[in-house]
């Protein structure tokens, strides 16, 4: 299958949450988030992140360093990392080791994406996770960016690991205009969360192009959007395999992380307000939902309004052989 607009597609990668669907244990969801990382790595994707995510029913990528870990040692070729490590709830030093170990046991394969947010809706996770530190401000934000930094090259108090000069790649995660242009300030690679608030995708790109100094990391912008994508073979397919998510969705509206992953045929049956639904039509409408002609137009239609050099899929799709075809389809097309 050739479709229309493929070869304006910058190269993909993936993006995991290890969904955890109704009725299966955490232990089953990080098997099939294994298998598709796998089949990723055989259909030539770039790269596979790891989520940080705490207390959620849906998800259990509570660890990215141990997922990435395991998915280098279970691959050959893909990329793997975080997407991202929350920066807030860890020590940059802990993160260094953890990351130069990953890159002394894979080397030139290992990403560290860092974010900002505590990855749960729950502030007693948070205290857990945080253990008495003070808020996250921005200048402490950067502040942690930049010891993380310098703990990776020859500008910490000691070397993470002995004779060990990382080739770890940095990135820096955002959802906001001001989190971007910091990533141009730092002169890192930007992964923009295209998949949480599209609606600051365009504001965000600007600032971050406006904004960015070359560093010893990149001499020039680079700048990765993550899509939520469902492709299935026919349109109306893809729509029913998007409602789970749809549910999920709504909750998240409303600030809460509580909606399990329903099977297609079970959410089928929710009705939702129509306010909700219109706000997850408009939400839809700027993902990539559909057959695959309709997918990899909406991808390069977001490659050209936004410039990206990279997509990342998030395809958080109920059964494991729904989010298998996806894959394959989208690698058939292109």
């Amino acid at each position: 299958m050739s479709v229309p607009g493929a070869r304006r597609l910058p190269p993909l990668s993936m993006l995991e949450v290890a969904p955890v669907e109704q009725g299966r244990s955490a232990r089953e969801a990080l098997a099939i988030t294994v298998a598709t990382v796998a089949l990723g790595d055989r259909l030539g994707l770039r790269r596979a992140w790891f989520a940080e995510h705490h207390g959620a029913p849906l998800i259990s990528s509570a660890a990215p360093a141990v997922l990435a870990a395991h998915a280098a040692a279970t691959t050959t070729r893909i990329r793997v990392g975080s997407g991202g490590v929350l920066l807030p709830n860890h020590a940059p030093w802990a993160v260094a080791e953890q990351f130069a170990t990953l890159d002394a046991l894979h080397p030139d394969r290992i990403d560290l994406g860092i974010g900002r947010g505590p990855g749960t809706f729950d502030p007693a996770i948070v205290a857990a996770l945080q253990r008495g530190a003070p808020p996250t401000t921005d200048d402490s934000y950067r502040a942690g960016i930049v010891e993380l930094l310098g703990h990776l090259t020859d500008h910490g108090p000691a070397p993470v690991l002995p004779e060990q000069s990382p080739t770890v790649e940095p990135w820096l995660l955002s959802s906001s205009a001001a989190g971007a242009a910091l990533a141009g300030e730092l002169g890192l690679p930007l992964a923009f969360a295209h998949h949480i608030r599209p609606q600051n995708t365009l504001e965000a790109v600007d600032r971050y192009h406006a904004s960015f100094r070359a560093s010893r990391w990149r001499q020039r912008p680079y700048v990765l959007v993550a899509v939520e994508t469902t492709c299935a073979d026919t349109d109306d397919e893809a729509a029913v395999l998007g409602r789970p998510l749809d549910l999920v969705r709504a909750g998240l509206f409303e600030g809460r992380a509580d909606q399990p992953l329903l099977p297609p045929s079970a959410a089928a049956e929710v009705k939702l307000p129509d306010e909700v639904e219109q706000r997850l039509a408009e939400y839809n409408a700027q993902q990539a939902l559909g057959a695959p002609t309709t997918v990899i137009e909406r991808l390069a239609a977001v490659a050209a309004e936004t410039g990206a050099d990279e997509i990342m899929l998030a395809t958080t799709i109920y059964d494991r052989a729904a989010r298998h075809r996806c894959l394959e389809l989208l690698a058939e097309a292109i």
